[in-house]
């Protein structure tokens, strides 16, 4: 999933990778490109993870874990770094979530349930800052309900922000309302996704 994610980000991006699962797309990223990563917590110009043994515990991401730093990366203070993310300065960001709309609403910081621990982190700057945002999640939940969904019913990070979907089965644009197949991952089938989603999804 991860690696289907940095195939489409483009030479010269400046990205922010979410916690979770969209962490991972950083050690897939074309060597041929050059993609700058940022963090929310004051970095840019990070590298893939560092190999076992080779941690630098003052080196962090934004969930806390070990990364590396490229040539001409750089340190700066977390109000700097949130003034590039609320300044349009990031091209692109990749963001978990637990739900997204068709209109491109996201949902990706409480459940809403009363033992659920709220984390919104940098989601909403992320969110209204990034020129293009993508969602990097399973479509389906663990008791088979859609993450893709009409409306959201989980409390909102943005509203009509989130462009694309990555998925584990498949990949989808979102615009106007619409939500269009790119990419049938798992070779499942439009029908199939559509039953699974309750959507109405277009092919490309």
């Amino acid at each position: 999933m991860a690696a289907r994610v940095a195939q489409d980000i483009p030479e010269g991006s400046v990205v922010n990778l979410g916690i979770g699962l969209p962490t991972k797309v950083a050690n897939y990223l074309p060597a041929d490109r050059e993609i700058m990563l940022h963090s929310e917590n004051g970095v840019i110009g990070m590298g893939p993870a560092p190999a076992a043994g080779q941690e630098d515990p003052d080196l962090i991401n934004a969930g806390k874990q070990p990364v590396t730093l490229l040539p001409g990366g750089a340190f700066f203070h977390h109000a700097d770094s949130f003034g590039m993310m609320r300044g349009g300065h990031l091209d692109v960001c990749v963001l978990g979530a637990f739900q997204v709309a068709t209109n491109g609403d996201l949902a990706n910081w409480h459940t809403g349930a009363p033992d659920a621990i709220p984390a919104v982190g940098g989601a909403m700057d992320l969110a209204i800052g990034a020129k293009s945002v993508y969602v990097l999640m399973e479509l389906l939940t663990r008791d088979g309900k859609s993450k893709l969904v009409e409306k959201c019913t989980y409390p909102l990070t943005g509203v009509a922000c989130v462009s694309r979907v990555y998925t584990d089965m498949a990949v989808f644009q979102l615009g106007g309302g619409r939500v269009v197949l790119l990419d049938d991952l798992a070779g499942v089938g439009i029908e199939e996704l559509r039953r699974l989603t309750g959507l109405d999804i277009a092919a490309a």
